[in-house]
Protein backbone atom coordinates (compact mmCIF):
# COMPACT_ATOMS: atom_id res chain seq x y z
CA UNK A 1 0.00 0.00 0.00
CA UNK A 2 2.37 2.55 0.68
CA UNK A 3 3.73 1.57 -2.69
CA UNK A 4 0.80 2.57 -4.21
CA UNK A 5 1.15 6.36 -2.05
CA UNK A 6 4.25 7.34 -3.28
CA UNK A 7 3.05 6.78 -6.92
CA UNK A 8 -0.66 9.05 -6.17
CA UNK A 9 1.18 12.62 -7.25
CA UNK A 10 2.74 10.78 -10.19
CA UNK A 11 -0.86 9.60 -10.99
CA UNK A 12 -1.99 12.43 -10.52
CA UNK A 13 -0.04 14.17 -13.65
CA UNK A 14 -1.02 11.31 -15.15
CA UNK A 15 -4.53 11.77 -15.44
CA UNK A 16 -4.53 15.56 -15.44
CA UNK A 17 -2.68 15.05 -18.63
CA UNK A 18 -4.89 12.49 -19.79
CA UNK A 19 -8.37 14.73 -18.67
CA UNK A 20 -6.54 17.66 -20.45
CA UNK A 21 -5.82 15.87 -23.55
CA UNK A 22 -9.33 14.78 -23.69
CA UNK A 23 -10.82 18.36 -22.88
CA UNK A 24 -8.47 19.82 -25.79
CA UNK A 25 -10.00 17.56 -28.47
CA UNK A 26 -13.80 18.92 -27.31
CA UNK A 27 -12.05 22.40 -27.91
CA UNK A 28 -10.53 21.71 -31.13
CA UNK A 29 -14.13 19.83 -32.55
CA UNK A 30 -15.65 23.15 -31.97
CA UNK A 31 -13.31 25.48 -33.43
CA UNK A 32 -11.55 23.73 -36.45
CA UNK A 33 -14.10 20.39 -36.59
CA UNK A 34 -11.48 18.53 -35.61
CA UNK A 35 -11.56 15.12 -34.93
CA UNK A 36 -14.61 15.94 -37.20
CA UNK A 37 -18.02 14.81 -35.56
CA UNK A 38 -21.29 15.22 -37.49
CA UNK A 39 -22.89 15.82 -34.55
CA UNK A 40 -20.36 18.65 -33.21
CA UNK A 41 -21.14 22.35 -34.90
CA UNK A 42 -18.71 24.99 -35.55
CA UNK A 43 -19.72 27.58 -33.40
CA UNK A 44 -19.67 31.38 -33.26
CA UNK A 45 -16.90 32.83 -31.29
CA UNK A 46 -18.72 35.49 -29.99
CA UNK A 47 -20.86 33.01 -28.64
CA UNK A 48 -21.35 31.41 -24.67
CA UNK A 49 -20.52 28.22 -26.72
CA UNK A 50 -17.64 30.21 -29.08
CA UNK A 51 -16.32 31.44 -25.55
CA UNK A 52 -16.26 27.93 -24.72
CA UNK A 53 -14.34 26.53 -27.50
CA UNK A 54 -11.89 28.98 -26.68
CA UNK A 55 -11.36 27.98 -23.21
CA UNK A 56 -10.96 24.92 -23.80
CA UNK A 57 -8.67 24.56 -26.97
CA UNK A 58 -5.99 27.41 -25.19
CA UNK A 59 -6.64 26.50 -21.68
CA UNK A 60 -6.12 22.58 -22.02
CA UNK A 61 -2.56 23.18 -23.04
CA UNK A 62 -1.89 24.97 -19.66
CA UNK A 63 -4.07 21.87 -17.73
CA UNK A 64 -1.68 19.53 -19.91
CA UNK A 65 1.29 21.10 -19.00
CA UNK A 66 0.35 21.14 -15.62
CA UNK A 67 1.09 25.41 -15.68
CA UNK A 68 -1.72 27.58 -13.65
CA UNK A 69 -3.36 24.11 -13.07
CA UNK A 70 -5.53 25.23 -9.60
CA UNK A 71 -6.96 28.51 -11.19
CA UNK A 72 -7.36 27.33 -14.90
CA UNK A 73 -9.28 24.12 -13.28
CA UNK A 74 -11.31 25.72 -11.01
CA UNK A 75 -12.59 27.96 -14.22
CA UNK A 76 -13.02 24.97 -16.16
CA UNK A 77 -15.09 23.26 -13.32
CA UNK A 78 -17.45 26.37 -13.42
CA UNK A 79 -17.70 26.31 -17.33
CA UNK A 80 -18.61 22.50 -17.04
CA UNK A 81 -20.98 23.07 -14.47
CA UNK A 82 -23.03 26.11 -16.46
CA UNK A 83 -22.70 24.39 -19.25
CA UNK A 84 -24.47 21.52 -17.78
CA UNK A 85 -27.42 23.26 -16.25
CA UNK A 86 -27.63 25.40 -19.11
CA UNK A 87 -27.98 22.68 -21.89
CA UNK A 88 -28.77 19.09 -20.38
CA UNK A 89 -30.39 20.05 -16.99
CA UNK A 90 -33.61 21.46 -18.92
CA UNK A 91 -33.72 18.35 -20.15
CA UNK A 92 -34.01 16.23 -17.30
CA UNK A 93 -32.85 15.46 -14.06
CA UNK A 94 -30.77 12.59 -14.27
CA UNK A 95 -27.77 12.92 -16.00
CA UNK A 96 -27.85 9.32 -17.88
CA UNK A 97 -31.10 10.59 -19.51
CA UNK A 98 -29.76 13.80 -20.55
CA UNK A 99 -27.00 13.10 -21.41
CA UNK A 100 -24.53 15.53 -19.60
CA UNK A 101 -22.61 12.36 -18.04
CA UNK A 102 -19.29 13.92 -19.46
CA UNK A 103 -20.01 18.02 -18.99
CA UNK A 104 -20.50 16.27 -14.86
CA UNK A 105 -17.34 14.41 -14.75
CA UNK A 106 -15.19 17.03 -16.32
CA UNK A 107 -16.22 19.49 -13.45
CA UNK A 108 -15.94 17.62 -10.56
CA UNK A 109 -12.42 16.45 -12.20
CA UNK A 110 -11.50 19.80 -12.52
CA UNK A 111 -12.58 20.46 -9.31
CA UNK A 112 -10.62 18.41 -7.53
CA UNK A 113 -7.53 19.47 -9.91
CA UNK A 114 -8.07 23.23 -8.46
CA UNK A 115 -7.75 21.74 -5.10
CA UNK A 116 -4.84 18.67 -5.43
CA UNK A 117 -2.73 20.71 -7.69
CA UNK A 118 -1.18 19.38 -10.88
CA UNK A 119 0.85 16.38 -9.22
CA UNK A 120 4.37 15.70 -9.43
CA UNK A 121 5.28 15.46 -13.02
CA UNK A 122 4.20 19.34 -14.32
CA UNK A 123 5.22 22.78 -14.37
CA UNK A 124 3.80 23.67 -11.62
CA UNK A 125 5.85 21.35 -9.35
CA UNK A 126 9.16 22.31 -11.17
CA UNK A 127 8.77 25.61 -10.57
CA UNK A 128 7.69 25.31 -6.43
CA UNK A 129 10.94 23.11 -6.41
CA UNK A 130 12.96 26.24 -8.27
CA UNK A 131 11.22 28.74 -5.90
CA UNK A 132 12.20 26.43 -2.66
CA UNK A 133 15.48 26.08 -3.87
CA UNK A 134 15.91 29.79 -4.43
CA UNK A 135 17.26 29.36 -8.28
Amino acid sequence: MERMKAWAPRVLSIVRIMVGLLYLEHGTQKLFQFPYNQFVPHVDLLSLNGAAAMMETFGSPLIILGLFTQPVAFLFSGEMAIGYFLRFAPKSFFPATNGGEVLILFSFVYLYFAFAGAGEWSLDSWLAKRRKSGS
